[in-house]
């Protein structure tokens, strides 16, 4: 194996591969070194697999959105955090050229406590059950059902809740639990999914949310849900109702705005998003110090090796090329084990949490080039003193 290493380096660098001899020398040096390289990779990985499941779940509930505009209130980061606004702006909206369709959407949250005494937390959403809010044919299919007093829908991704409670669901035996002091009988499901704020969804009638929040009123919904002509031009109707509708309580987006708007805050400026943005940055602060240290360590134990080849008069980027071909042996032969561990690490956990972890394509060989280039700088600060220095200074 070794042997055909050397004539593939060989190949690919013209010359002998010193680089992949000097690691290969000391098997113990190299096998930590690469234990190294890996924990780094998993680490960064692993972050950005929780970076990447609170995006992807914060855009769970606005993918399944029958809409093309979202009114939401002027104050509006998040989905969650949209004030009540004025319903009367669900009618001027509708005289404005090109909307089709709006649709008044509450939001609030409940706690639906377990047999277990645990609880799950889950965004509630207050509809018309004669619109179609939602694309979601769980929902959809289910309307009439909410038409009832009491009535739910539930998410059968709810986190931490066992599979046969939504098969029984499915199978016409309706589930009660007590919410906010009322009873609620869920007779259906729907699939969207939980995130890191929410353990699932819940959907009821716009009347049934109002029984489980006395405090709020019919003519204060969270969201305007607007669905537009065919053919018309979204941005100039966006930009219609924001000349027409008071700015002061309430601000029209596209969808796609709002989902974007509404990610940028969860991982800018809430304190998970920073968390996670954090981890990768340590996660590469370590594997450079790692890299720097088997490689400055390995550069000063053939000193003497350099010094003769610089006597020689052989250039900086000679010895560059040494470094940068042992830079680029440990990021990828660190990589490939990160990518094997943190990929059943990524299902072990989405199993657990019911968080959308996956390794991507696009992050793997982002964090591939990453490694490579933390590696590659690494080398090239571990050469400094070779620059400079006299040949006979470093006998």
């Amino acid at each position: 194996m070794s042997g055909l290493l050397e004539a593939i380096f060989e190949r690919l660098t013209g010359r002998l591969p010193i680089g992949w001899l000097q690691l290969a020398h000391n098997k113990m040096r190299l096998a930590a070194a690469l234990a190294g390289v890996a924990f780094a990779d998993i680490l960064i990985l692993i972050q950005l697999g929780f970076l990447g499941a609170l995006i992807e779940s914060t855009k769970f509930p606005y993918r399944q959105m029958n809409a093309d505009i979202l009114l939401s209130s002027s104050d509006m980061n998040t989905l969650a955090d949209s004030n009540p606004l004025p319903r009367q702006r669900m009618y001027e909206a509708l005289a404005v050229p090109g909307v089709s369709a709006a649709t008044p959407l509450y939001y609030g949250r409940i706690d639906w406590k377990q047999a277990d005494g645990t609880i799950r937390t889950l965004d509630t959403f207050g509809l018309d059950p004669t619109q179609l809010a939602f694309k979601t044919p769980g929902i959809n299919a289910a309307l009439d059902l909410l038409k009832l007093s009491d009535v739910a829908l539930i998410d059968s991704r709810t986190r931490n809740v066992a599979k046969s409670v939504f098969t029984d669901i499915d199978a016409g035996k309706a589930l009660s639990f007590e919410a906010r002091g009322r009873t609620l009988s869920v007779a259906g499901t729907f699939v969207i999914g939980g995130g890191m704020t929410t353990d699932g969804y819940l959907i009821v009638s716009d009347q049934t949310f109002l029984k489980l929040f006395p405090q709020r009123v019919a003519g204060a919904p969270n969201h305007i849900l607007l669905r537009l002509e065919p053919g018309a031009d979204r941005d100039a109707v966006t930009a219609e109702l924001r000349e027409r509708i008071p700015q002061y309580d309430t601000v029209a987006r596209s969808l796609e705005t709002a989902m974007a708007k509404d990610t940028a805050f969860q991982t800018t400026q809430k304190p998970v998003g920073v968390i996670f943005g954090f981890g990768v940055v340590i996660g590469i602060m370590v594997g450079c110090i790692i890299v720097y240290q088997v490689l400055s360590t390995d550069v000063a134990d053939h000193i003497r090796e350099y010094a003769t080849f610089k006597a020689i008069g052989y250039p900086q980027s000679f010895f560059l090329g040494i470094v940068f071909e042992e830079a680029f042996i440990l990021a990828v032969f660190g990589f490939v084990p990160a990518v094997i561990i943190t990929t059943g690490l990524y299902a072990i956990i989405a199993a657990a949490t019911g968080l959308p972890l996956d390794m991507t394509v696009a992050r793997a060989i982002g964090v591939l080039l990453g490694t490579i280039a933390m590696c590659a700088l690494s080398g090239a600060v571990a050469t400094r003193r070779l620059a400079k220095a006299n040949p006979a200074d470093l006998f």
